[in-house]
This record gives C-alpha cells, sequence and structure tokens, in this order.
C-alpha cells in the first residue's frame, strides 16, 4: 500500500466547477492542510470556510505568481472539460489544452515548491469502438484516433502530464481516468438522457456501461493527494450494466434511435434544448466501454459504491425531486459575507462556546 503523506498548501482549479468545490470542501476537513487557494474565472458555488478564491483568466496566466508566492506544495487539477455541450471548441481548448500547459509551466518552474500534482481525466481517453476490449487497462491503447474535439484535448492534456513526469521524477503526479459518473448532484449528458420521459437507446445495441459515483470521485482524488500516487489510475465501480437495465432502473422506457444516422435523429431534439448527446456520448450507447479498476485498489483505495449502486443514489435522488422539486436556493458567493462569517467576532464566539459547557 502506498505510504500515506499530507500535502501543506494546496491549489485547486476549478474552484466554481463541480468538482472543485466538492474537493475544497473536503480538504477543509483535513486539519493538515495549512492553507487552500482556489482558482477560477467565477466565485465558488459551494459554502466554503477557509479556501481563498483567487478570480483569475480561463488558461490561469497567473499560476507560476500564486505557487511562488504561496509556497504551494499541491495542485489538484480538477477542472477539465468532458461535456462537450457546456462550451466551445475554443473554450474547451483554452481550457484543458491551455491551462493545462500553463500549469505544468508553473510546477516546473524553477525553484518550484510543487510535489504533489494530481489531474482528474475521464475515461473517454479510451475512446469507443466494436473492436474495444471488454476492460480497458491503463496501459490499453486505443482502438482508434480521436475523433471528437473532447477527445482529442484530453489525449493531449495526457500527453502534457506524461512529458512533465518525465522531465519532473521528483513531483508525484496522479492522473485519473473517471467512468462516466452518477449520484445525487452531477449533472452529464447520460444524468440529463435518463431524466427524460423516455430514454434515448440506439436501436440494435444494449452496450455495456460503467459508473463511479461522484462520492468516489472526491475520494480517489484525496487518496492520491494524501499518498503521493504516482502514475494513471482507471477509477470506476465495479460491475458492467446493460444500458437497458440502466433504464430499466430509472424506471423509464427506452425511446429507440436508428443506427445509422443517429446523429441526424436527435438534431430536431438539440434544436428544441429537449436532447443532447453528442457524438462520443452516442458512440457509448452503441459500444459501451469498461475499465479495470484494479490497480487503484491495489494501491488501498476502497470503492464506497459499485456501478449498480451508483445508478440506484442516482436513482434515489431523482425520486425525490420528483416529490419535492428543486426547492433549496442556489448559494451564491459572496465576499463581504464570508468575510463576516469568517472574521465577525459573534460567529467566531458562537463557534467557542459549545466547546467551553
Amino acid at each position: 500500500m502506498a505510504k500515506r503523506t499530507g500535502p501543506s498548501n494546496v491549489l485547486i482549479t476549478g474552484l466554481s466547477s463541480f468538482w472543485g468545490g466538492r474537493v475544497a470542501k473536503a480538504l477543509e476537513a483535513d486539519e493538515r492542510v495549512d492553507y487552500i487557494v482556489g482558482l477560477d474565472v467565477e466565485e465558488p458555488t459551494i459554502e466554503l470556510e477557509r479556501t481563498e478564491y483567487v478570480r483569475t483568466d480561463q488558461n490561469y496566466s497567473m499560476l507560476s505568481r500564486i505557487v511562488e508566492e504561496c509556497g504551494i506544495d499541491t495542485i489538484l487539477h480538477t477542472f477539465l472539460i468532458v461535456d462537450p455541450t457546456q462550451s466551445t471548441s475554443r473554450l474547451m481548448h483554452e481550457i484543458n489544452v491551455i491551462g493545462t500547459m500553463n500549469l505544468f509551466a508553473a510546477a516546473s518552474a524553477p525553484g518550484s515548491t510543487v510535489r504533489t500534482v494530481v489531474v482528474k481525466s475521464s475515461a473517454m481517453a479510451y475512446g469507443t469502438a466494436p473492436e474495444d476490449p471488454t476492460w480497458f487497462t491503463e496501459n490499453t491503447p486505443r482502438s482508434r484516433s480521436p475523433r471528437s474535439n473532447v477527445e482529442r484535448s484530453i489525449a493531449q492534456v495526457e500527453g502534457y502530464v506524461r512529458d512533465f513526469n518525465l522531465d519532473n521524477p521528483e513531483v508525484a503526479v496522479s492522473m485519473l481516468r473517471f467512468a462516466n459518473v452518477l449520484g445525487a448532484d452531477i449533472r452529464t449528458p447520460l444524468t440529463r438522457a435518463l431524466e427524460l420521459p423516455v430514454v434515448p437507446a440506439v436501436m440494435g445495441f444494449d452496450p455495456r456501461l460503467q459508473f463511479a459515483h461522484e462520492d468516489d470521485v472526491v475520494s480517489s482524488i484525496l487518496f492520491a493527494m494524501n499518498h503521493r500516487l504516482a502514475g494513471t489510475y482507471n477509477v470506476a465501480g465495479d460491475g458492467l450494466l446493460p444500458w437497458s437495465e440502466v433504464i430499466s432502473m430509472v424506471g423509464k422506457r427506452p425511446a429507440f434511435l436508428p443506427a445509422i444516422g443517429a446523429d441526424l435523429a436527435t438534431w430536431p431534439l438539440q434544436r428544441l434544448n429537449l436532447l443532447d448527446l453528442p457524438p462520443a456520448y452516442l458512440a457509448l450507447l452503441r459500444y459501451g466501454r469498461g475499465i479495470d479498476n484494479s490497480k487503484l485498489k491495489a494501491a488501498g483505495f476502497g470503492y464506497d459504491y459499485t456501478s449498480a449502486q451508483a445508478v440506484d443514489s442516482f436513482v434515489r435522488a431523482l425520486r425525490l425531486r420528483r416529490t419535492i422539486g428543486r426547492h433549496r436556493p442556489k448559494y451564491r458567493y459572496e465576499r463581504d459575507v464570508e468575510q463576516f462569517f469568517r472574521h465577525s467576532p459573534a460567529v467566531l464566539r458562537n463557534r467557542v462556546a459549545p466547546s467551553e459547557e
């Protein structure tokens, strides 16, 4: 099992993103972490107490200065765009490719204090094709060259990771490839498809899919950080599920798309904002994908959810939303309010009081 060593000063990219905020929240509970700084173009959307937010541009051009001034020893690169419906191709390139280049430039600068880097990647790095193996190990090459913009950008990012690793052997670099994620809160093209009255499926295909639960995603990032894992690791719950079974678990019926021209068949629904399945996801609904998770297990990581349990968690959250709706107001970061909660004598006195009873 990998030896556990704690970080001291941690920098998180994409603080306002789904993953950046949750990783920061989890880090705040670790008393060994002295300082947490998060970068993003937008303010965080989750309540944070001791994480310092720094507004930056999409490609993190000021990252080198922050690393130097703050003595950053750990970088968690949580923000790679793997959902092409959420950005333009140009923005995806700016964030994924240019942002990662600047990150590694900062981490490899003369006198850099960075000793641990964790990069959140995706199982989309393997692609999906009819000749694929049942299970991709970390060393299994793609069957076909990347075709979509998101797959090409992930390939470029992973190339930078490998180059940095070779040039900086003193830095522990973890690259985590995640299966499709499900849970109570995550929103992806697949979760949006599963929330439709009828769920899209490709005629003549019943692919087997694998899922990672959103809690296991955060736990695995922290595990890789705390144990200074080096190398590439697949992250996914045990088991493969036929897409037809997933649809049944959600309590829906399939709506079959033609095997030829499925992208054209979905175009009217995309125009009406009723469905958006990018090419990489349509390919997944044909051929599926499974990734071998044994390497991370061998390093000592324990999953809390199987693929089936991740689907069940999503289903229970979906039922709850149907019952009560989305009534909880969304948090909006306000710098003055946060400073009040962090420094107000009244708030601090109230926090200390219970322990004095």
